[in-house]
């Protein structure tokens, strides 16, 4: 299944008054993976599609290993693992130098956008997201 690997540099407003980044952050970098992993795939639009539908994640989960710094040089990286007719999985991590400083799995549906109810991915996307790389 595809995978992405993201850098990243940790800015001050990724962190605490420690220096150390902010939990919540990791989930952001996992964003910009899976987005961009996405797009790598050729969906420009991957928050609202031209056809009016949105991904959203419906489940999160999180393990944080070891503190990211400021200025750290980091690699975000999103690979799937699993699609359904409406939904999305991923394994994430967050790495420094090779080592795991979070890691989790995230599931995203295609939604209408108006109603929010799942909807059928397009077929081209499904096929995509089945192909090894």
């Amino acid at each position: 299944m595809p995978e992405y690997r993201l850098p990243i540099r940790v800015y001050i407003e990724d962190t605490d008054a420690g220096g150390i980044v902010y939990y919540v952050n990791y989930l952001k970098y996992f964003e910009r993976a899976r987005t961009e992993l996405i797009r790598s795939l050729g969906v420009d639009k991957t928050a609202v599609m031209e056809d009016g539908s949105v991904f959203v994640v419906t489940s999160a989960a999180i393990d944080y290993h070891a503190p990211a710094r400021l200025d750290d040089q980091l690699e975000a990286v999103a690979e799937v693992v699993g699609s359904g007719a409406a939904t999305i999985e991923f394994r994430q991590s967050v790495l420094r130098s090779g080592i795991e400083l979070a890691s989790g799995q995230v599931r995203v549906a295609l939604t209408d956008g108006e109603s929010g109810k799942p909807k059928r991915m397009p077929k081209k996307l499904r096929e995509l997201l089945t192909q090894s790389t």
